[in-house]
């Protein structure tokens, strides 16, 4: 059971990397790895600490060079009652995964040009350039309010690691430049292809981010995509820090598993909730979301979907097309210490045009037939066996049921629903009714750009 741990993926190898984590007591220093095909955990090391790596850590970050068989990770949380002058220094450890050995790149990063001792920043990798990216995170110091969780923290800038020379380099200052804000929990994902990084959400200070910008890595230019400016949290992500983000270079799509938002902070409302930012579009959507809260709910739940949590980890297989998640605090005031040790895989599944085009028909058609029986049993039994069962997925389970069920319609009587059943206001808006809900549930399908918006329509009002 742990939260605050790292993972990464080798999607060559089929290997998940794990390592580290707080498990509500103490930090932990165990290294493991997960075989995708074969479904099984192997520890590496009890404590990485004895083969000359990593001391026991948590709020690190790890990356892979899945072409080198590199692994490296930085930075960790130190509570200010352990901080000392020796150990308030930036270590920064690779792991070669050939030979299974660790080296001590450096123990003060700042020594060299780079970061601080940083917790909650972000590390990205470009394995064409073999260039390490960090940016944002909390600076610890000796003072017992400097980067302190609940004190305002001083917060780190964006640097660069050259792997093959050794050297570090600020790209921007934190202090100095404004085009780029620095902030904590927040997310920053590498596109190979464009050659750029994206960073998304977070928190600065008190102020909570759903900005999404990107930083050629080539031309040292910032660009903002969205300044965080929208009121609608039906079209972008809620402000917030602690999502977990991935990416596809091949489709062109960023992932973001929401955790701890603006709107959230009491725990018993912590809710999961999953977009797909699509690159080419500028476009967010939401594909999955829970707003279910309760203990009674999610026990029941429990081998369904994962319980709402944060200081999780996700990584992502963009050759399978996989999510893997685990771990987390599923932030509960009457257990602190608990942290989660459940595994979850994901995969999302795209309804092709064909199958999209037949679940409308069958709406449709299934409404048609709902409104035949009140007033023709006898047409509405021959349109039930042709027109509507040819809509039908019949190697669907549930839709096969549901139609099996839908016969029971033609020995209702109407006379249950309303005795005045035949007045003719009373249909027509019961007429209208259905039919707008059917509507409702139609243009589910269509792009937003074709329905009526979503939010409240007075945000769509721009003041100046």
């Amino acid at each position: 059971m742990r939260g605050g741990h790292q993972m990464c993926i080798d999607v060559h190898s089929d290997t998940i990397y794990l390592l580290g984590g707080w498990d509500g007591s103490r930090d932990l220093a165990d290294f493991w790895s997960f075989n995708t095909i074969s479904k099984q955990w192997t520890c590496i090391s009890r404590n990485t600490e004895q083969q000359s790596g990593p001391t026991a850590r948590s709020c690190h970050k790890m990356c892979i060079d899945p072409i080198r068989r590199q692994i490296f990770t930085l930075g960790r949380y130190l509570d200010p009652s352990v901080r000392t002058a020796e150990n308030l220094h930036g270590d920064f450890y690779l792991y070669d995964i050939e030979s299974s050995k660790w080296t001590l790149i450096t123990d003060d990063t700042s020594a060299m040009g780079g970061p601080g001792l940083i917790f909650d920043h972000q590390m990205a990798i470009d394995v064409d350039k073999q260039t390490i990216y960090v940016f944002g995170g909390r600076l610890l110091s000796g003072s017992h309010s400097d980067g302190d969780r609940n004190n305002e923290p001083v917060l780190s800038s964006l640097y660069s690691y050259h792997i093959p020379t050794n050297t570090w380099k600020m790209l921007r200052n934190e202090k100095r430049d404004t085009d780029l804000k620095s902030r904590v929990g927040h997310s920053m994902l590498f596109h190979p292809k464009q050659r750029c990084l994206y960073i998304f959400a977070g928190q600065r200070c008190k102020e909570y981010l759903n900005d999404l910008q990107l930083y050629e890595v080539d031309t040292d230019r910032i660009k903002t995509i969205n300044d965080g400016t929208c009121k609608d949290i039906a079209r972008v992500p809620s402000a917030g820090f602690t999502q977990r983000a991935t990416m596809d270079p091949d489709l062109n799509e960023i992932h973001v598993l929401t955790g701890l938002s603006k709107e959230r902070e009491k725990s018993d409302s912590i809710q999961i909730s999953l977009w797909i930012y699509k690159i080419d579009k500028n476009k967010w959507s939401c594909v999955y979301s829970n707003d279910n809260t309760g203990d009674l709910y999610w026990n029941r739940m429990q081998n369904v979907e994962p319980v709402p949590r944060y200081a999780h980890q996700l990584v992502y297989d963009h050759v399978k097309k996989v999510h893997y998640l685990f771990g987390g605090n599923p932030g509960k005031d009457n257990s602190l210490k608990m942290r989660l040790d459940d595994f979850w895989a994901l995969e999302l599944c795209r309804p092709t045009h064909e199958s999209l085009l037949r679940e409308c028909r069958y709406l449709i058609r299934k409404h048609c037939f709902e409104e035949m029986t009140k007033t023709r049993p006898v047409a509405a039994l021959k349109y039930l066996q042709t027109e509507l069962f040819s809509t039908v997925d019949h190697s669907d389970t549930q839709k096969k049921q549901e139609f099996q069920l839908l016969p029971a319609l033609l020995f209702k009587d109407g006379n249950e629903d309303d005795d005045l059943s035949l007045d003719r206001d009373a249909e027509t808006s019961q007429h209208f009714t259905a039919r707008t809900k059917l509507f409702d549930s139609l243009v589910k399908y269509f792009p937003d750009d074709m329905t009526q918006p979503k939010g409240n329509i007075i945000d769509q009002i721009s003041l100046h």
